[in-house]
């Protein structure tokens, strides 16, 4: 009995001992996140365009609090969050207009880019619009440029984020593949024109995490995410072309940012 006390006491006092730690740990966590001074670049896919509910003051940025970097704000209370991620930002946008914010004391930077730089917006209008050959030698033209000119852009606007903030971590996010081959869709482009499109996505991933891992910087997929949610699954978090407002098309909707991105970006964050 009196052993059997002796062990009960013991257990409680390590059980305590463990609570107590445990508590501290969530504690620091928390005091972790909440001392994070985070910054948001980037073009269309990090402002939330086709999330809606768009921030007015943002103008034609088209920020929304539907975007996967003021979700994560919300969720973690960051001590300073600053938003300037803007809809057709190219690499040379970012470092012209977005960097203000960006300081030795910033923890924290995400940022997607080079979709616009590569002409996705014309590579999608081409294809839509036109014939099949035409919209693949659109493609091609897109991937000669990821080989040519991107990686330049790119060491270029993350070389600058690393000057204005040299100590803060930073997460480079991916784009999405459009379309789930062999999918619902039974009109529009065709499978040839899909399978296309999806491999120059794969192909600007590829180059841009490169460019990101040499520059010390976190690459950030999403294209796992968003399987089984591509356009023609049936259960999409991409638009298709939405002719009442084309500036939605091919972006994510609100469960793209919330179930695609923000995922993503919390796991590298």
């Amino acid at each position: 009995m009196k052993l059997s006390r002796i062990t009960a006491f013991s257990s409680s006092l390590l059980l305590g001992a463990v609570l107590a730690l445990t508590g501290a740990a969530t504690a620091q966590a928390a005091d972790s996140v909440a001392a994070v001074d985070y910054v948001a670049l980037g073009d269309s896919y990090s402002s939330g365009v086709g999330s809606g509910s768009y921030d007015s003051a943002s103008g034609s940025c088209k920020r929304t609090p539907k975007a996967y970097p003021a979700l994560w704000a919300a969720a973690n209370a960051p001590a300073s969050f600053a938003f300037t991620a803007c809809s057709g930002a190219r690499t040379g946008d970012v470092t012209a207009n977005q960097l203000g914010p960006l300081n030795s004391g910033t923890d924290l930077v995400s940022i997607s880019i080079g979709g616009n730089d590569a002409g996705f917006a014309d590579v999608m209008t081409t294809c839509v619009l036109q014939s099949e050959a035409t919209c693949l030698n659109r493609v091609a033209q897109a991937r000669a440029f990821v080989d040519s000119t991107l990686p330049g852009n790119l060491n270029s606007v993350y070389t600058a984020i690393r000057s204005k903030a040299p100590s803060a971590r930073v997460v480079v996010l991916g784009y999405p593949r459009f379309y789930q081959l062999s999918g619902t869709c039974i009109a529009g482009l065709s499978e040839k024109e899909r399978a296309a499109i999806n491999g120059a996505a794969d192909y600007l991933n590829a180059a841009t995490a490169k460019r990101a891992a040499d520059h010390g910087f976190t690459f950030a997929d999403v294209a796992g995410a968003f399987t089984g949610h591509e356009i023609c699954s049936g259960s999409s978090w991409l638009h298709s072309v939405n002719w009442l407002d084309i500036g939605e098309s091919y972006h994510p909707t609100a469960a793209g940012q919330s179930g695609g991105y923000l995922p993503a970006f919390r796991s590298a964050a």
